[in-house]
């Protein structure tokens, strides 16, 4: 598995060459979210795993992925744990949702509560082979709050790519009363 380790960046978590506030990637960009956390590199035995889970019906994979975060991030502070929703069509299309079985699993594990909190306006085109500006603009004003939001909120995704879906997700979370929302995913694209 390839395992990210120290040092990364504060804000987005992604690895660094020493420790940085904020580095090159999120440095010039307004995210909504306080800090982000993956434990693996998107490549390899990770990026096959992430397949199979959300393309191939491995649900159980949520359980193995939650025991890997687990190990290997400090239980986080938050009130309680949401997901990024899925796409009303991708849904039926997977017939479960990744995103929301690892927040089941992570919220169980750090007992903290599990809470939809948001909810997906619309349906956009998949973020897959898409730069930077084309999946900003694919996710701008894709999800609005179901509820009003706790204070402090851990966001849960499967993968962070370049961070435009967790920013958008966190955005709506602000808009629903969270004051922070920290992001935590499985695995993360390295540049």
């Amino acid at each position: 598995m390839p395992f990210l380790s120290d040092p990364r960046c504060a804000r987005c978590g992604g690895p660094t060459a020493w420790p940085v506030e904020r580095c090159l990637d999120c440095a010039a960009r307004h995210l909504s979210f306080s800090t982000a956390r993956a434990v693996a590199a998107y490549r390899g035995t990770a990026r096959d795993l992430v397949r199979g889970w959300k393309e191939h019906g491995l649900r159980r994979a949520s359980s193995l992925v939650a025991d890997l975060i687990v190990a290997r991030l400090t239980p986080p502070v938050a009130d309680a744990v949401t997901w990024v929703p899925s796409d009303r069509l991708r849904l039926l299309e997977r017939g479960h949702h990744p995103a929301h079985g690892l927040a089941r699993e992570l919220a169980r594990r750090w007992e903290l509560p599990r809470i939809e909190l948001l909810a997906r306006v619309g349906s956009s085109p998949r973020q897959t082979g898409l730069g930077l500006a084309e999946r900003r603009r694919n996710v701008r004003g894709a999800f609005a709050p179901r509820t009003d939001a706790p204070a402090h909120v851990l966001l849960v995704d499967d993968v962070y790519t370049t961070g435009s879906t967790v920013s958008a997700a966190a955005a709506a979370l602000r808009q629903g009363g969270a004051r922070r929302v920290d992001v935590v995913t499985f695995a993360r694209t390295v540049r």
